[in-house]
């Protein structure tokens, strides 16, 4: 990570792109990284291959990281990774954050739709993520409409 910074990178990030990351690690490996580039660490990337992702998210949320990559239904994978299911799912971790009282700005229920959308379009593929299944808890629902 330094090599990157001396060589002239505005900002890095750490992925985790086989999903062999757990919490414990992210936070010391996280607690390093921003020992290291300080501001100038941006963002971190994990998938989802062992149901890990969202709680690796946590732990980098509790050391002040607060951007991440995630993609509609985690779509996405990697070749070296036999099996992985793929990213952070963009709406899991939307309404992680919210339910954590964290403001996005994103509309959790056209995201749903949009993931609905997608599904119809890739018909056949895996989708992932769990909110799709299960749906927004009363409790958001209501949350939300007495905001409006």
């Amino acid at each position: 990570m330094q090599a990157l910074l001396d060589a002239g990178a505005d900002r890095v990030s750490i992925a985790d792109t086989v999903g062999y990351a757990d919490p414990g690690a992210v936070s010391r490996l996280f607690e390093q990284a921003l020992k290291i580039a300080g501001d100038r660490f941006c963002c971190g990337h994990f998938h989802d291959t062992r149901g890990l992702a969202l709680a690796n998210i946590f732990a980098a949320l509790q050391l002040g990281v607060n951007r991440f990559d995630a993609t509609l239904a985690g779509i996405g994978g990697c070749p070296h990774a036999p099996g992985a299911s793929g990213n952070a799912s963009s709406e899991d971790l939307a309404y992680m954050l919210a339910s954590m009282g964290i403001e996005t700005g994103i509309d959790i229920d056209a995201l749903l739709t949009l993931r609905a959308k997608v599904a119809g379009w890739l018909e056949g593929e895996a989708l992932h993520g769990t909110l799709a299944l299960a749906g927004l808890p009363k409790t958001m629902t209501d949350r939300a409409a007495v905001a409006a």
